[in-house]
């Protein structure tokens, strides 16, 4: 059986509208070449062979195509496959992204806060130890001032005792001495013995210029025949402390610091000054 290409018919024709290129159009598109491009081939083969055996062209077409559309199909399942694994992966790293971020945020916070914890611990372990050296400071600076309250020192530095206690003599009206008296020129500093509280600072009669002082142990100082008198009543004093100068007014045959301790403010309760300074500390 033989097949016979006829010619396409002359004139005008419309040319078929041209729809929008969608997967359907291209798979139509490829079917409609391959057929044709088959019964072409088959038209040709019929001409050159009209003897030979008849072809199942249509089948062919067939076959062709779904063979073509299968592996479109195909390719492109695989495709959207590809990108759901590529999304999953994304996706799986964005989350561990975040919790890695998030532990590294609760790390970074714990770690401030265990630092603030440190560091107050420290700011206050340094202000219990400063509060601890100041306390004992001014323990120390307290004992100190006891301890030096508490002292004594001699009424003039560097001298010597040129007339003792109870000495006899017809220049004293109660025949003896009712103190002791320190080698001093005239201007010599006196010093308060030890600490307490003037209560008499003036003319004494035959003392001179004087001052009396009543000592922290309860005794009475007191320091005759001065040229200067620097403290008043109701003044303290502390050891050492400058009160006076030496001097020869009063009754008295040249200068030198007449020195008494007595029970009371008055003349006439006297002690032994040596016997006094000596319990004191010092070496008369």
């Amino acid at each position: 059986m033989a097949f016979t290409v006829l010619p396409a018919p002359r004139g005008k024709h419309r040319r078929a509208r041209r729809g929008p290129a969608t997967g359907g159009g291209r798979l139509a598109s490829v079917a409609v070449l391959t057929a044709t491009g088959a019964l072409g081939a088959t038209a040709m083969t019929g001409s050159a062979h009209a003897d030979s055996a008849p072809v199942d062209t249509a089948n062919t077409v067939f076959a062709q195509t779904a063979d073509v559309t299968g592996s479109l199909a195909d390719s492109l399942a695989a495709q959207a496959a590809a990108q759901h694994k590529a999304a999953d992966i994304a996706k799986a790293k964005a989350e561990q992204a975040r919790k890695e971020a998030a532990a590294a945020a609760r790390a970074k916070a714990a770690k401030a806060k265990a630092d603030a914890a440190a560091a107050k611990a420290k700011a206050e372990a340094a202000a219990k130890a400063k509060a601890a050296r100041e306390a004992k400071a001014r323990a120390d600076r307290a004992a100190a001032e006891r301890k030096r309250l508490g002292s004594f020192v001699l009424p003039v530095d560097n001298s010597y005792v040129s007339t003792g206690y109870r000495a006899s003599s017809g220049l004293w009206s109660s025949g003896y001495h009712t103190g002791i008296d320190f080698h001093a020129a005239s201007g010599t500093s006196v010093h308060a013995v030890g600490s307490g509280t003037v209560v008499e600072a003036g003319w004494g009669g035959a003392y001179g210029n004087n001052i009396v002082i009543r000592m922290a142990d309860g005794m009475y100082t007191q320091y005759g025949h001065l040229s200067s008198i620097q403290v008043s009543v109701g003044q303290s004093v502390t050891p050492g402390q400058q009160i006076g100068l030496s001097g020869a007014t009063g009754n008295v045959t040249g200068p030198h610091l007449h020195f008494e301790a007595r029970t009371g403010p008055d003349y006439g309760s006297d002690v032994d000054p040596i016997a006094y300074l000596r319990s004191h500390g010092l070496s008369v």
